[in-house]
């Protein structure tokens, strides 16, 4: 008996032995790539610091404050973001020159340029995306530097703006180059492979989701996939930021973005596309919805809706090419197939536009997965602006925190008001396009200076002083940006701990000669933490508009547009759909399911209405279309479907021996697919028209 306890206990030992192993390999593994990030930012400043010091530039530091800065855990966001603070480093200098140059002996007009320019920047950073905007940003901030560099403890600008502007660059870029050079050496990039993934996932769910609306076609009255349509179209919107680091790892990807950027709005048609197969089917009687469903599937390769057995590669991932050439199979078939009702060939139509929207994520999953049939590099994509009032109300902002931060300096006479006045500026522009965040990322960066002011306090007087090399310097400085880096690549407080890096360098002031003046160093804290919480204040002195009024915004200019194309006949499809597609991507989390799907339902009913106009002239038409769509521009959508509904009983009315009859059909089709979404959201298309 003894024994067997003692046996039992044993047992239990090594297994909660095992289970603690266990444990300790999989945070190990967890706390790896973290530390491995800490370690590559430390590296980049030291490099950056180093390149400096040999060069003996004024401030040495803006090089290790530029290496921290560039520094992402991704490689590839890292090199985008490289290639972009360049440039915007260099066009905000360009400002900086022209602006002195405009007022030279003139303090007044240049603190007024200065905060104009800055506004500027944050209007043009809100209306771009991605690493584009934080060029714009960096613009406003890189004149802000520059400016604080020559105005000095309270005068006006000295006129050595253009030398000032060298130097500054040189600085930035050294410090853009060097972490480049840390981190291309460091890490091999994988962001190509990880958008692959995402495209490939997306691209089949939508097909699993597509085929699980018409397998149960004709036994219920909903929609059950539309909340899955729903979280997808939020992932094709999440693609964006991926793809810009994906092109920020190769240059062929850079050639060839315009084939990624119509993948995703492929995905998107394709999810447009769907909802119209799926409003059609819950319309029809049971067994009609049931006909034309099995007609549908009849027509779809079998290998598109076959789902892989577990352990199995991804056909989307090993054979995009194969892929492709089965969704093109299942489009022509669809589009070549005879359909004896409006409603049939609408759903035939709306499926083969899934099928060509998945055929443009393929093409972007080929050239991503190295495969030989790429395609070629496409068209550019235009900028579609969603809302211009958001970018005027974050302009407004940064010109008034500014210049408020400008005026408290000179009543103040502060010395290091300069210094304060851009933080502001870094604060304000950075997040301004960050809408309902930026409060809470201005707060927690404003904490996280705070928190970086005591950890450099710490290095410059109490570690510092010990060492006399550069390899000593190195390592103090070392046991404070490899933990703080690590703790930016987990996903908690990320506003902060970026803070604490980004704001060491700056508060440290490394020089070849150091200095310890705990004075200066602490009037320079102040005046970072002081700009840095007066652009945080600025988000709740002038808030960003609420996701409830963006999202009315964006329908009533979705439905403006909308209206404008009804009476407009000179409108370009390309134009229509990546104007919607920019509202759908500019939609708040905060939207209702029913305002997501208006917009959704506006961008098919315009595509539907461009190509009506196509068909038109050739059935001759026009006349009695273009009197449905004035009723739909007024905002009278019985009207509108009681005119459409006349034209479909004219088309139907052609013998089936004339040769037109077909164009007939399909333009019947579109009509039913017009007359359907009206009536789904009347009230929505009715908004807004006189009593």
């Amino acid at each position: 008996m003894a024994d067997a306890i003692g046996e039992g206990e044993r047992a239990s030992d090594r297994s909660a032995a095992a289970r603690w192993e266990a444990e300790a390999a999989n945070a190990a593994r967890a706390a790896g790539p973290p530390l491995l990030f800490g370690l590559r930012l430390w590296a980049s400043v030291c490099l950056a610091l180093y390149v400096a010091f040999w060069l003996e530039l004024d401030n040495a530091y803006w090089a290790g404050t530029s290496a921290a800065i560039v520094c992402q855990p991704h490689l590839g966001a890292s090199l985008r973001k490289g290639w972009y603070r360049m440039i915007g480093t260099l066009v905000g200098a360009v400002a900086i020159v022209i602006l002195t140059a405009c007022f030279p002996q003139d303090r007044a007009a240049f603190l007024i340029g200065l905060a104009l320019w800055g506004a500027a920047c944050a209007l043009v950073a809100t209306l771009l995306h991605n690493f584009a905007a934080y060029a714009a940003a960096l613009a406003g901030y890189t004149a802000a530097i520059i400016a604080s560099d020559q105005l000095g403890a309270t005068g006006g600008p000295n006129g050595d703006a253009f030398m000032l502007a060298i130097i500054r660059v040189s600085e930035i870029w050294i410090g853009i180059v060097c972490a480049g050079i840390v981190l291309a050496g460091t890490d091999f990039g994988a962001a190509p492979r990880r958008l692959a993934a995402v495209f490939a996932a997306v691209s089949a769910e939508i097909v699993g989701g597509f085929g699980a609306t018409l397998a149960p076609a004709g036994s219920t009255s909903s929609d059950p996939q539309q909340p899955v349509r729903r979280e997808l179209v939020r992932k094709v919107v999440a693609l964006d930021p991926m793809v810009d680091e994906a092109i920020g790892e190769s240059s062929t990807l850079r050639y060839h973005s315009p084939v990624l950027q119509s993948a995703r709005e492929g995905l998107l048609a394709a999810l447009t596309a769907w909802r119209s197969v799926a409003v059609r089917l819950t319309r029809l009687p049971d067994r009609v919805a049931r006909e034309e469903a099995d007609a549908l599937l009849r027509n779809i390769p079998q290998q598109l809706r076959s789902v892989p057995s577990p352990g199995e590669p991804s056909p989307w991932m090993a054979d995009p090419v194969g892929m492709r050439r089965l969704c093109g199979e299942g489009a022509r078939k669809l589009i070549a197939m005879s359909a004896g009702t409006p409603s049939l060939r609408l759903l035939a139509d709306q499926t083969a536009r899934v099928l060509v929207g998945l055929i443009h994520a393929l093409d972007a999953l080929a050239l991503l997965t190295g495969k030989p049939d790429r395609p070629g590099p496409g068209r550019r994509a235009r900028l579609h602006v969603a809302d211009w009032w958001p970018a005027f109300v974050n302009a407004g902002r940064a010109f008034a925190m500014i210049g408020a931060a400008e005026l408290f300096w000179i009543i103040t006479a502060w010395p290091n008001g300069a210094f304060a006045i851009t933080f502001t500026a870094i604060v304000v522009l950075l997040l301004s396009p960050r809408a309902d965040e930026a409060y809470a990322l201005a707060f927690g960066f404003t904490v996280g200076i705070g928190l970086g002011t005591v950890g450099s306090a710490i290095v410059a007087f109490a570690g510092l002083p010990l060492v006399e090399t550069f390899v000593g310097f190195s390592i103090v400085i070392g046991l404070y940006l490899i933990p703080v880096g690590a703790l930016i690549a987990q996903p908690w407080q990320t506003a902060v701990f970026i803070a604490m890096a980004y704001n060491f360098v700056p508060l440290l002031a490394p020089a070849n000669q150091m200095t310890y003046d705990t004075v200066q160093f602490y009037n320079a804290a102040l005046a970072i933490a002081g700009g840095s919480a007066a652009g945080a204040l600025s988000f709740r002195l002038l808030p960003p508009i609420s996701p409830a009024m963006r999202t009315r915004r964006l329908l009533a200019l979705t439905l403006r547009d909308l209206r404008r194309l009804a009476a407009n006949p000179r409108r370009r499809r390309e134009d229509w759909e990546g104007r919607m597609h920019s509202r759908i991507a500019a939609l708040p989390n905060a939207a209702e399911p029913l305002q997501r799907a208006q917009v959704v339902t506006a961008l098919s009913v315009g595509s539907e209405i461009i190509n009506l106009r196509r068909i038109a002239p050739r059935l001759g038409f026009g006349p009695e279309l273009d009197a449905a769509l004035a009723a739909l521009a007024e905002g009278d959508s019985a009207a509108a479907n009681a005119r459409l509904a006349a034209l479909d009983r004219r088309l139907g009315s052609l013998p089936d021996s004339d040769p037109q009859t077909p164009l007939a059909l399909r333009a019947r089709a579109l009509i039913l697919g017009i007359g359907d979404a009206l009536e789904q959201h009347r009230a929505y298309f009715d908004e807004g028209a006189p009593a």
